[in-house]
């Protein structure tokens, strides 16, 4: 019982380590020599990176944070022979560490590339339901926010349905749709005076 506590502790305090490496951050003082967080909505994700750096940079940007979210959670399944209490906590973890990194002063991005991650392993049918959901309402809207708040606040829905989950990992992803909706505050201040900003494939902001 002591092990595995200290096991869980362990993959949840390298999930969030994990989490917290600054990918936007990083990519954006590599190549353009500049601070992404003065830029744009100052967020270090992979929307600001995409309107800020270019959609290429955003691109990359999201495909290391989805998979920063995903070894995460694999490490902590690994290391607790697919521990479900230790998955959950990861998850967590992994999406705090993104939203608040010891590495820059814990000013960090919104979690969702975190989140697309950790459940494309713990639970990948759930995910792959939600995104199509996403989807149509980014397609309908042009607004990347709408889409991941209702997507993350649908997507317990989904998991429940689809896998009957433990009540651990239910609560990580209800958790999972707090934060991201508590992280996008500031969007759903704009949608509601009708001043976000419109997706475009090829970056930067439009009306």
């Amino acid at each position: 019982m002591h092990s595995s506590v200290l096991l869980i502790t362990f993959t949840t305090l390298l999930a969030y380590l994990i989490g917290g490496l600054p990918f936007g951050y990083l990519f954006v003082r590599f190549t353009l020599g500049k601070d992404v967080r003065t830029m744009g909505s100052g967020n270090i994700g992979a929307t600001n990176v995409h309107r800020s750096a270019g959609g290429k940079a955003g691109v990359i940007v999201l495909f290391l944070d989805i998979a920063k979210g995903f070894l995460g959670v694999l490490l902590a399944s690994l290391v607790t022979h697919g521990n479900d209490l230790a998955i959950s906590f990861a998850i967590v973890a992994v999406m705090l560490g993104h939203c608040y990194p010891v590495f820059l002063h814990f000013r960090g991005g919104k979690a969702v590339a975190c989140y697309i991650g950790a459940f494309l392993f713990a639970a990948p049918l759930a995910l792959f339901a939600v995104s199509a959901l996403f989807v149509l309402i980014v397609a309908l809207t042009r607004f990347i926010s709408l889409g991941s708040i209702l997507g993350a606040a649908a997507f317990p829905f989904f998991l429940w349905f689809i896998y009957k989950p433990s009540p651990a990992l239910l609560c990580a992803s209800i958790f999972a749709a707090i934060l991201i909706t508590y992280r996008h505050r500031g969007n759903i201040e704009r949608l509601r005076t009708g001043t976000e900003s419109i997706f475009s494939f090829k970056g930067g902001s439009a009306r």
